[in-house]
């Protein structure tokens, strides 16, 4: 059974940093793009970001471009989520997923192509 697990959100000004991690189980990580979600109160939850099994592509909505970075360890089955000059609009609660498939391209980026999901660790970035 896939277990993920995120942590490390919390309550930051605008222009602050958060970093986001994500401890996963039960599936051979190494093989699986994964990625990372936001939904925010009444909207439906969106893409952010995702990075590809080999840890050398990534995927970034247009809203986080330049100030979010997400990375991985293989060898410690974790997902990362740097995230810089939050914004007020940045405010959700955000989830780690994995792929449906092993050694997908990741290329799509639809919620529906992610087939695991953590429990979500909420962001609160203050005006």
């Amino acid at each position: 059974q896939v277990q993920l697990a995120e942590s490390g959100g919390g309550l930051v000004q605008a222009g602050g940093s958060l970093r986001l991690s994500c401890a996963a189980s039960g599936l051979t990580f190494s093989t699986y793009t994964m990625g990372w979600f936001r939904q925010a109160p009444g909207k439906v939850r969106e893409f952010v970001a995702a990075i590809r099994w080999n840890r050398i592509t990534t995927y970034y909505a247009d809203s986080v471009k330049g100030r979010f970075t997400i990375s991985r360890d293989n060898a410690k089955n974790t997902l990362s989520l740097q995230m810089n000059s939050l914004k007020p609009e940045d405010t959700a609660v955000y989830y780690c997923a994995a792929h449906l498939r092993a050694y997908s391209s990741g290329s799509d980026k639809s919620a529906a192509s992610f087939g695991s999901w953590g429990q979500g660790t909420q962001v609160t970035v203050s005006a």
